[in-house]
């Protein structure tokens, strides 16, 4: 007689079977069948420190790897509730960069303890709060000189008789260029940062604001005449305005602080020009080679 030969199972039925018999095996354990297969994560160790001091700020000792740096910014808040995490910079060197909220734990060049070091931003304000006071204000301000309020040219009859026809142009393309920006702040922006240190603001609104009290006092000045004005010069400041703003403005107006003002704000829009032109670099492969920051075939 032969020997009876036992059928071997199909592939597919024969891991239902070992499935089977390792979920039965669980239970005898007391275990859940997904608590046996999920896998084991390492968790490692944060320890803060004071970017100056070098003082031991907080020690985490229980941090998954995927974890964020903005995961890590609310473990820290938590310990220390004055500082959120928008006034966090976390670094891994004490006079490095600061950590964006999206890197890694796990990614960083650090071993299984991590060393962080924090310093203190200070007091935050949100951006559109930060523009909307840089704008309102030199409205504000300009419309205070364009009346003559008393308190700034006196009672003198001469100095209320109705101003150079181009004091009110002025006004119309001043008040214009910061209330078109006013409505792109509350309409159109989207910051790529939440927050800028709140002593900033008081830098910011002396540059907008002390402008536009210096402009505005000489353009709206009732013995104000610019030196050399045509016909020719308001049409050309008005259709120059919806180009090139402040560069119309001063041509304009031919008033010294204008011209100051529009050459600091060109310095000033270059370097952000330059550095949002960097930007799309880095994120677009196939940004075109030929553009430029802010002038054309120049920079």
């Amino acid at each position: 007689m032969g020997e009876t030969q036992v059928p071997v199972p199909p592939p597919a039925l024969a891991r239902v079977m070992w499935y089977e018999d390792s979920a039965l095996h669980q239970a005898e354990q007391g275990l859940e069948p997904s608590e046996a297969r999920a896998p084991i994560l390492k968790l490692q160790k944060v320890e803060i420190l004071d970017w100056k001091t070098k003082q031991q700020l907080c020690f985490l000792d229980k941090v998954e790897p995927h974890a964020t740096i903005s995961d890590i910014r609310l473990m820290f808040h938590k310990s220390y509730p004055q500082w959120y995490p928008a006034r966090q910079s976390i670094r891994l060197d004490p006079k490095g960069k600061s950590l964006r909220d999206e890197e890694i734990l796990q990614h960083l060049p650090v071993g299984t303890t991590a060393t962080l070091y924090f310093k203190d931003l200070g007091p935050q304000i949100g951006w559109t709060m930060v523009f909307l006071t840089e704008y309102a204000g030199p409205l504000f301000i300009y419309f205070l000189f364009y009346f003559r309020m008393p308190f700034v040219y006196g009672l003198d009859d001469k100095l209320t008789s109705s101003p150079h026809p181009v004091v009110n142009l002025a006004c119309i393309c001043h008040s214009f260029h910061y209330i078109k920006r006013l409505i792109e702040t509350i309409f159109v922006h989207r910051f790529s940062h939440g927050t800028m240190p709140l002593r900033s603001i008081i830098k910011n609104c002396f540059y907008y604001w002390g402008f536009a009290a210096w402009l505005a006092y000489y353009i709206n000045h009732p013995l104000y005449t610019p030196p050399s004005y045509g016909q020719k010069q308001i049409n050309f400041a008005v259709i120059m305005f919806l180009v090139g703003a402040w560069i119309s403005f001063t041509i304009m107006t031919q008033c010294v602080p204008v011209g100051l003002f529009t050459f600091l704000c060109f310095i000033q829009m270059t370097v952000w020009a330059k550095d949002k032109h960097y930007t799309y670099v880095r994120e677009f492969k196939d940004y075109p080679s030929l553009r430029m920051p802010i002038i054309p075939f120049l920079l």
